[in-house]
């Protein structure tokens, strides 16, 4: 493996911008992001990658031995959550059900800002000047964007599918689901404009951007969905929302952390995402280190916990996520009829909205979001953005819709602001 330090200490957005910038002038498919809490670092950056929906998976990979900290390389993409939609849906999806590709060289920034050219085949030293000059030059403009006007989903609709859910609850058909719904902002511009700017104001911990001639994908999430290093796997379900007008604690905080549908959603969840785990995880290693924590994120209060896990020597990462996507945050229990409800309610069917952006990299191991606050952007120029909340008993239909406007606001308010 090849590490040179650089240096330099832009943001990733800068170097994402001239990244982007770079890419367009030399005819090379786009770069692709990672920024916020991503391997123990605050940004992995794949200079150009030819992502493509061609690649259903990434592959099995075997590891190999790397310094502490280093990523080098990897598959990088989406597993949408449409691979698991049983098809009731007759309309087209927004985006390919997944998309992969792979690079052997990126740039990373580790948690004290410093630059680092990391490959895992090896590069040429005109590369490494090349991509040193615009980790150290100077920024790329903000490329300017027009959206809107904002297409709201039917109010009516929503709440007309909130209530169903709750009757199969009463029912006994599920103890809770997630239901969605989207809204729709047509756009020009340069999507990695809409991401760089999102991950520098909101600094989301699960920031990622991918782009290919299949669209592209901005996803603003703050929730991690897998981290496997080695044998040990991690998972961080959020569940519980509540809006959030200031850096202080406006009184929203303790009324989350006192709600009992909020709570009840969030350890249900947590059950869920111990037994998708424990499907393969060594016997008697599940353990949740973190239960109901409240965390402030980008105009809302959530319920946070953690989930971790030991895996048996030789697991692939195939069979961990058979046996955990989609993640259980934005599905329901019990999962499998969950799925089937949801298919059943929602207006639309989902793309990459609830499925998992990340990497697979033999050196570093595997790290994907859940893909909320995500923006799909189809070649016809529209953004997608998917928004819903956890159904229990005891849900009302008025408050659902507020918390789809509440977790909604802070990315259309993004798209309004070129």
């Amino acid at each position: 493996m090849q590490i040179v330090p650089l240096e330099g200490g832009a943001p990733a957005e800068e170097v994402l911008r001239a990244l982007g910038a770079r890419a367009r002038r030399r005819d090379l498919p786009p770069p692709a992001a990672l920024t916020g809490d991503w391997f123990g670092g605050s940004a992995v950056l794949a200079p150009s990658v030819p992502i493509s929906p061609d690649v259903d998976a990434p592959p099995d990979l075997d590891q190999v031995d790397a310094p502490p900290g280093a990523v080098g390389g990897g598959w990088i993409g989406y597993l949408g959550y449409g691979r698991t939609d049983p098809g009731r849906h007759p309309e087209p999806r927004v985006l390919p059900t997944a998309a992969w590709g792979w690079t052997d060289h990126v740039l990373r920034r580790d948690p004290a800002g410093r630059w680092w050219f990391e490959s895992l085949t090896g590069a040429d030293a005109a590369l490494v000047s090349e991509l040193a000059e615009l980790v150290r030059g100077g920024a790329e403009p903000a490329a300017p964007w027009t959206a809107g006007p904002v297409r709201a989903p039917d109010r009516e609709r929503h709440g007309k599918a909130v209530r169903g859910c709750v009757a199969e609850i009463g029912a006994g058909e599920v103890f809770q689901a997630n239901i969605c719904t989207r809204f729709e902002v047509p756009f020009e511009g340069d999507p990695v404009a809409v991401f760089a700017a999102g991950s520098a104001r909101f600094h989301p911990a699960r920031a990622a951007y991918l782009a290919g001639g299949w669209g592209a994908v901005v996803s603003l999430s703050p929730e991690l969905f897998l981290a496997r290093h080695g044998r040990s796997v991690r998972t961080g379900p959020i569940k519980g929302t509540l809006p959030r007008r200031g850096p202080a604690d406006d009184g929203n905080a303790e009324r989350l952390r006192a709600s009992v549908k909020d709570v009840a959603e969030n350890v249900m969840i947590v059950d869920m995402a111990r037994n998708d785990l424990g499907r393969v995880a060594e016997v008697g290693s599940v353990s949740v280190p973190a239960l109901l924590d409240v965390q402030p994120h980008p105009g809302v209060w959530h319920l946070v916990s953690d989930v971790v896990a030991e895996l048996p020597p030789g697991l692939p990462d195939s069979a961990l996520l058979a046996a955990t996507f989609p993640p259980a945050s934005v599905t329901g229990a019990p999962k499998v009829r969950a799925l089937e409800l949801i298919a059943e309610l929602e207006e639309h069917p989902r793309g990459v909205y609830c499925g998992a952006i990340g990497m697979v990299s033999p050196a570093a191991g595997l790290e994907l979001n859940v893909a909320i606050r995500t923006l799909e952007l189809a070649p016809d120029g529209v953004f997608h953005l998917g928004v819903g909340g956890g159904i229990t008993a005891d849900s009302d239909a008025d408050r659902e819709w507020q918390e789809v406007r509440t977790k909604a606001a802070p990315l259309l308010d993004l798209l309004s602001r070129s």
